[in-house]
């Protein structure tokens, strides 16, 4: 069991990490148009960039809730 959860945490980990990068890549293509001035309203990379960090945060909670529950099964033995 707790080897399943260790998996677990670290894909969470990894899927957090993915998550930020690709926010992070299409924010800074998205920063660079809005420098040149181009566009009006929010543009498909700038909500791509937004669901990207929403995903981030997402999986920061599951990581997190992971560990609660790792740290409460070793606990309990």
């Amino acid at each position: 069991m707790n080897t399943f959860l260790v998996i677990l945490l670290v894909a969470a980990m990894i899927a957090t990490v993915v998550a930020l990068v690709r926010g992070i890549v299409t924010f800074l293509q998205t920063a660079s148009l809005e420098a040149r001035g181009e566009g009006d309203g929010p543009t498909a990379a700038q909500l791509k960039s937004n669901k990207m960090m929403q995903m981030r945060i997402f999986f920061q909670a599951l990581a997190v809730l992971i560990v609660v529950v790792i740290l409460f099964a070793a606990g309990r033995t």
